[in-house]
């Protein structure tokens, strides 16, 4: 299956079908051009499935590592993006936090029960205070070795201070450090970059996409998922605790989407097309994502600036 993005923008119809996923105050809207409503396989365990119309069973074609396989990468990185902005705003009772090890280590059995134990220990110490939920995330190096990112939410306090040297002794396995979100209005694509891109070293060029960021208020170069090849195959990228959830999501006409985003206009658009050759199945898919946060503060910008003098 080849996917595509497309460089023209594809228009969507006012009494379009469209699914909106609204995650505070980032809402996305998908419209796919051919919406399947049937299930064609009915999968029989980790290895087969069977074709509903024919009924031959067949074997899932399993990849050496994540990369070879880019539709379930880019799926699993989806749902991370939307678990994320779904329970995280940059509000000033969450901690983005990374967790390094003194001693190296590829081990991710290992890295898991360490996490487990750290995450205890956290919540063992401020149980007289709040509960405390998490996402946890694993970053690959070249070398294949790990280390953690992990989102924290203090629930029960309006705001959370732990000192950087609290958090090492609780993790004990090396070195934390605490990012700042303040100023991070889309929390889930910003963490899902900074797990995908690789930082270019300066004088060095390449044919692969390269962004720009700003990074402690200077601007570097990036190459966009060059990381994404480091992934391995039969490890979970991204776990949660109970109380962190998913957003629902609600199918609807695309002119109503206006009861939801209000006046608010796309601060991302895109469409890809999606070809088997293999099935001749092809579909075009746009997403919308509005950002109602960013939304507010344009508006009282232009707002201002029409205030006369």
């Amino acid at each position: 299956m080849k996917v595509t993005k497309l460089e023209d923008e594809v228009l969507i119809a006012e009494n379009s079908i469209v699914t909106v996923t609204k995650m505070n105050h980032i809402v996305e809207v998908q419209h796919m051009e051919k919406k399947n409503t049937t299930n064609h396989i009915k999968k029989l365990d980790s290895d087969r499935y069977v074709e509903l119309a024919t009924g031959e069973i067949k074997e899932f074609q399993h990849s050496e590592t994540r990369a070879d396989n880019t539709n379930s990468l880019r799926q699993t990185f989806k749902k991370l993006r939307y678990l994320i902005n779904n329970n995280f705003e940059g509000r000033p009772n969450e901690l983005f936090i990374t967790l390094t090890y003194a001693i190296q280590t590829r081990d991710h059995i290992q890295i898991g029960k360490d996490y487990d134990n750290f995450l205890k220990r956290l919540k063992r110490k401020y149980k007289d205070r709040t509960t405390v939920d998490a996402i946890r995330v694993l970053e690959p190096h070249a070398s294949g070795n790990f280390h953690l990112h992990v989102l924290l939410r203090f629930n029960d306090v309006q705001s959370i201070y732990i000192p950087n040297q609290e958090l090492a002794d609780i993790w004990s396995n090396g070195f934390v450090s605490i990012q700042s979100l303040k100023d991070v209005d889309n929390i889930g694509a910003y963490v899902s970059a900074y797990l995908s891109d690789i930082e270019l070293p300066e004088g060095v060029t390449t044919d692969l996409e390269v962004i720009e960021k700003e990074v402690q208020g200077q601007k570097k170069k990036f190459v966009k998922g060059a990381r994404l090849i480091f992934y391995p195959t039969g490890v979970n990228i991204f776990t949660k605790t109970k109380g962190i959830e998913y957003p629902k999501r609600k199918d609807m006409a695309y002119k109503d989407i206006k009861k939801i985003v209000g006046a608010g206009t796309p601060h991302y658009k895109k469409s890809i097309k999606i070809a088997d050759e293999e099935t001749e199945f092809f579909n075009t898919i746009t997403y919308e994502q509005y950002n109602l946060k960013r939304h507010q503060v344009e508006h009282r910008n232009n707002t201002d600036n029409k205030k006369p003098l």
